[in-house]
This record gives C-alpha cells, sequence and structure tokens, in this order.
C-alpha cells in the first residue's frame, strides 16, 4: 500500500527530529532561529502541521545536513505530505487525525468493550450509536459523520484491504442498540464480516474476569514501510494517538494476553450464531 500524506508528515518529522537531534539542537533554540511561533517545530515533528519543501531545506541547512540525496527525498516528502486525502473532506466531523491514521494503515488491532467496533458497524447501529455519544449533534453533520464511517469500512473490501483483528466484550452482543432489529442486524453483520479473509472476531467471555484493558477502547493501527512506527489510538472524550514504541508494545502485549482468553473464531462466530437464532 503506498504511503498516503499523513503517514509522510509523521515520517519526514520523524527524520527532522533525528536530525536536530544530531546537531545538539532543542526546538526552542530552532523557533528562536527561524523567528518561528514556539510550537511551530514540535507541530512539524509531531506531524501536526504540513511543512514546506523551502522550510525543510532551510531547517536542514541549519541543522548542518548536507547529503544531497537525503535532503532531496525529505523535499520530496514535504512536498507529497501536503496533497489531500480523500478523508479531509469531512474534517469537519472528525475529532482527531485518526481517520488519516486508520486510512493508511495496513493492519488493525482493536478492542471494544461497549460497542461493535466502527468498522463492523451496520448503518442503523452506528446511527443509534452517533445520536447517544452525540446527543446535541445537528442532524446534517450527523449524517456526515454516518457517511465517512460507511466509506471507512471500504478499508476491508477491495485492493489490499485493512487486516482486522478485533477482540468484543460478550456484553456488547446482549446490550439493545435502538430497537431489536437493529441489534438483530448488526449480529448478522458481525457474523458475516468475520468470513472475511483478513478481518478476525473473537469474542471475550464474561467469565474471563478482570483484565489490564478494561478501562476503554483502545486501538493499534499498524504500518509497513521504512522507519513506519505503530500507534496506539485510546478512545475517550480526549482522544489521544501516542507512537511511542514502548507504549505501543505494552497495548500489544495486553491485546495478546486478552486473545488467550477470548473465544477462539469459530466458537466467537457460533455464540453471535446463536443469538441471532434466539
Amino acid at each position: 500500500m503506498e504511503e498516503g500524506p499523513l503517514v509522510r508528515r509523521r515520517r519526514l518529522g520523524g527524520e527532522l527530529k533525528r536530525c536536530r537531534e544530531a546537531a545538539g539542537l532543542t526546538q526552542e533554540a530552532v523557533s528562536r532561529h527561524f523567528e518561528w511561533h514556539a510550537a511551530k517545530v514540535t507541530r512539524i515533528e509531531t506531524a501536526r502541521v504540513a511543512v514546506t519543501p523551502r522550510d525543510v531545506r532551510d531547517l536542514l541547512t541549519f541543522y548542518g545536513v548536507r547529503d544531497p540525496a537525503y535532503r532531496a527525498s525529505l523535499t520530496e516528502l514535504a512536498g507529497r505530505g501536503r496533497d489531500r486525502a480523500w478523508w479531509s473532506e469531512y474534517r469537519d466531523v472528525m475529532r482527531s487525525n485518526f481517520i488519516g491514521l486508520e486510512a493508511e494503515a495496513t493492519g488493525m488491532l482493536c478492542w471494544e468493550p461497549v460497542v461493535v467496533p466502527g468498522l463492523l458497524q451496520t448503518e442503523s447501529y452506528m446511527r443509534a450509536v452517533i445520536r447517544a455519544t452525540l446527543p446535541s449533534e445537528p442532524r446534517e453533520a450527523l449524517e456526515r459523520r454516518i457517511a465517512l464511517r460507511l466509506r471507512r469500512q471500504a478499508r476491508l473490501t477491495g485492493h489490499q484491504p485493512l487486516g482486522l483483528r478485533t477482540i468484543i466484550d460478550e456484553s456488547v452482543l446482549h446490550r439493545v442498540v435502538e430497537d431489536d432489529d437493529t441489534t438483530a442486524g448488526q449480529l448478522v453483520r458481525l457474523r458475516d464480516a468475520a468470513a472475511l479473509p483478513n478481518v478476525t472476531v473473537r469474542i471475550l467471555p464474561s467469565a474471563a474476569g478482570l483484565h489490564q484493558l478494561m478501562p476503554g477502547a483502545a486501538t493499534i493501527l499498524e504500518y509497513a514501510g521504512p522507519q513506519a512506527r505503530d500507534i496506539l489510538y485510546l478512545e475517550s472524550f480526549t482522544d489521544t494517538c501516542v507512537d511511542r514504541p514502548a507504549v505501543v508494545a505494552r497495548f500489544r502485549a495486553a491485546f495478546d494476553e486478552l486473545s488467550g482468553r477470548a473465544l477462539d473464531e469459530r466458537r466467537s462466530v457460533d455464540l453471535i450464531d446463536n443469538l441471532i437464532k434466539g
């Protein structure tokens, strides 16, 4: 899968940070030199803003980086990092960079203790969930959120589909959402999604007891390519994305431990099937 603009910006930011640190410079010193806002260097290095090719050339010169091939590769990254992605038209209903990061991921590990993961939701189920979590959302914005989520689901099919491994708490299957028809339709959708070759659905039974991931939903986004760093996304009122390797590794270990307690794929589908049949 070709890198998208957000992943390119993350890779560029990481390289610029490495060059700055090799030059023994602080972010504050760089900002003062260029008479930039104090936070600009931080935002560049964390991919929160796009950086121009000219700024990249100036930064590399200040950092003492002279290798022409390396300078050219980072300058090209800066130019391509400003490309518009399909999801940019939905920025008005995006709470974080998660959608862009998801769009460019190759794999995903998803733990869901409350609702069915968004990529596996039916339209009626997601409408009920969004209404419940954002009760004051205007109708037009709600419909745009639904359109965005439906478009995201295209990652599971077609060319180079996203690899999704998900563990869902058993309580999610029993939670009535909107009405019985919506709940039943969602169960069917979940069973059908589990049949996709790139999707794994595992159910964590109530008998599994207490575990490390009880605090809430969390996802690891996985990437391929040079210098790629996986990201841990923690869903809450203030959505948080973390790419520190030690933190991501800790969650991955907790996810793997939880996988050992979850029902295997066949038994998970059997449980869903039994609920569908009533």
